[in-house]
């Protein structure tokens, strides 16, 4: 029994040194493989390994290479078409709703009797309804503007008569020139009248003058 137990311990402490010895292979092996990987022959066979399974495919599906071109920006063109495009509508579906429920629902006015001592609108006598519209709310009234008119004639006429006369001062001013014109500058008499006296003074005392 003594040989026995002396057998199996030193048949453990040799199967401990060679799993010491093993495990110790492993741990360098573990600072060799990621170099080994590294490897261009390594690399290309795990490469040709994994592309049997994962490959892109190309697809020439306007029948030539792609291309970038590289051209002048038209963004503002762009920009331009769609505010273009956006304001005519925002304009043009209102407009068309408006004359839509004008023609359906209002219509054309129709011709009626006037009653006694009542003056008709000027925009009373349109016949459809946006036109009426227009002519209460936007334009003139046509009496109006007729004397607005007469009264710009009648200022052009009174401009055109003071510039005749003015005319015809000027040359009478001109023909006899004994008036003074817009022109003249009047000279204060005082200082003359002063400088005479103050000489009549002196040749009267018999002085010569400073």
């Amino acid at each position: 029994s003594v040989s026995d137990g002396l057998f199996i311990v030193t048949w453990k402490l040799l199967f401990c040194q060679e799993l010491f010895i093993a495990m110790s292979v492993f741990s360098s092996l573990r600072y060799l493989g990621p170099r080994k990987l590294n490897i261009p022959c390594v690399k290309t066979s795990l490469a040709f390994g994994s592309n049997q399974f994962s490959y892109n495919i190309k697809r020439w599906g306007s029948h030539g290479p792609a291309k970038f071109v590289i051209k002048p920006t038209d963004f503002q063109w762009r920009k331009f078409k769609d505010l273009l495009h956006f304001y005519v509508w925002v304009g043009l579906i209102p407009v068309t709703l408006i004359t839509l429920y004008a023609n359906i629902f209002i219509g054309p006015a129709t011709l009626t009797e006037i009653p006694e001592g009542y003056e008709p609108k000027h925009w009373e006598y349109e016949k459809h309804p946006i036109s009426r519209f227009i002519q209460k709310y936007i334009k003139t009234d046509p009496q109006m503007q007729y004397e607005k008119m007469l009264h710009y004639l009648y200022e052009k006429s009174e401009m055109k008569i003071m510039k005749n006369l003015q005319r015809q001062v000027d040359e009478k001013m001109a023909e006899r020139g004994d008036y003074q014109a817009w022109y003249y500058n009047p000279v204060p008499a005082k200082y003359l009248e002063r400088s005479r006296d103050t000489h009549q003074s002196y040749k009267l005392l018999g002085q010569p003058e400073p």
